[in-house]
């Protein structure tokens, strides 16, 4: 039995023209989404929409910069979006949940664990919990920016087997196909270096009601292939694609897990916690981590930037200020101003207590590049 996250964006769930709701597209997906719960599977579906449903409600053209306004705009239309998907899931005695979430709600391991544990019981009752971003209560600094990314760390969290983006065009191009009509088709992506190797021109959303655009899309997939879930980038206005692509046929744009995947804990520390600091090593501690696998210690630290606590997140960078990895530190930045550079067997006599041996365990380390 397959778990199956299902993203729909904006610009699928409304008419480019008029803004208004794409009903014919919503009931299309909510009948496929029933088709594949008959047959076994588990769906959570990440839908976008409250802010351009609440512009089209509220008579606005363009969805509005200000972020108290956009806020108040998505209150307005997340009640009218919910309302439709459950007068639809009703009619066919399809159960649903509403879960909003912001990055501080997954940036909190104990949260974290809640949310995962929520999912589980949901999809064990046979409901399809519906995931938008809480746009209403997120700050700007904590907010996950677009869906494409809050769907690939809820394809993570739920350990599912697909994804599907359902967006504005039919697949990945090489470039614009809005902008060249001679661009060329990308049907499959075994490793994400390809689309490096390929020139791949990733543009941003052509909808002045959504928020992604294809460069996220690929940095959802990114996120969601090294952690095992197998993604498709498909035409969000034919959601009956998606059966046709799990039977088989070659529609869309399918990235295959990565070969090297990156466990859920590691997943959690490199996509969801936001970086309150960088500390800068040393060669020696750069090729220990990388080369080696080792952890970080206070004498491979030259220098440290931001105010953090203990457990935060922080950047690893080289010499040269460039990012080649992320954990979650062990000491205050008041504690690790006074050890970098300092052995670990220097530490207690420095600071008077006995501390910790590793700055940046291993276990709590993700190589960036």
């Amino acid at each position: 039995m397959n778990i199956i996250v299902i993203k729909i964006g904006t610009s699928s769930l409304t008419n480019s023209e008029t803004g208004s709701l794409a009903l014919s597209t919503i009931s299309s997906l909510i009948e496929t989404i029933i088709n594949l719960r008959r047959q076994g599977h588990q769906i959570v579906l990440v839908s976008s929409g409250a802010v351009g449903i609440g512009c089209d409600m509220l008579g606005l053209t363009e969805k509005p910069q200000n972020i108290s306004m956009k806020q108040a705009i998505a209150a307005v239309g997340q009640g009218r979006l919910m309302r439709i998907y459950d007068d639809l899931f009703s009619s066919l005695q399809q159960t649903t949940a509403q879960i909003l979430l912001t990055r501080s709600d997954l940036s909190r391991r104990s949260s974290y664990v809640n949310i995962y544990n929520t999912f589980q019981q949901l999809l064990r009752l046979g409901v399809v919990p519906i995931v938008n971003e809480n746009d209403t209560t997120a700050i700007e600094e904590l907010n996950f920016g677009d869906n494409d990314t809050l769907s690939a760390l809820v394809a993570c969290l739920v350990d599912a087997n697909w994804l599907f983006i359902l967006t504005d065009v039919d697949r990945l191009y090489l470039s614009d196909p809005r902008n060249n009509p001679d661009a060329l088709p990308v049907s499959l992506v075994e490793r994400m270096e390809e689309l490096e190797e390929l020139q791949v021109q990733a543009g941003n959303s052509f909808s002045g009601r959504g928020t992604g655009g294809m460069i996220t899309k690929i940095g959802a997939a990114k996120i969601a292939t090294a952690s095992g879930v197998r993604t498709v980038i498909t035409n969000g206005k034919v959601p009956t694609n998606i059966q046709k692509i799990l039977n088989g046929e070659s529609i869309g744009t399918r990235f295959e897990p990565q070969s090297q995947q990156v466990k859920a804990r590691k997943n959690w520390i490199a996509n969801v916690l936001v970086p309150a600091g960088q500390l800068y090593l040393d060669q020696g501690a750069v090729k220990a981590i990388f080369e080696s696998g080792k952890s970080l210690l206070a004498t491979g630290i030259t220098k440290i930037e931001g105010q953090f606590n203990s457990s935060d997140a922080v950047k690893l960078c080289n010499e040269e200020g460039r990012e080649i990895a992320r954990g979650l530190v062990n000491y205050s930045h008041i504690e690790l101003q006074k050890i970098l550079g300092c052995r670990s067997e220097n530490i207690p006599d420095i600071l008077g207590y006995e501390g910790y041996e590793t700055v940046v365990h291993r276990n709590n380390l993700l190589i960036i590049n």
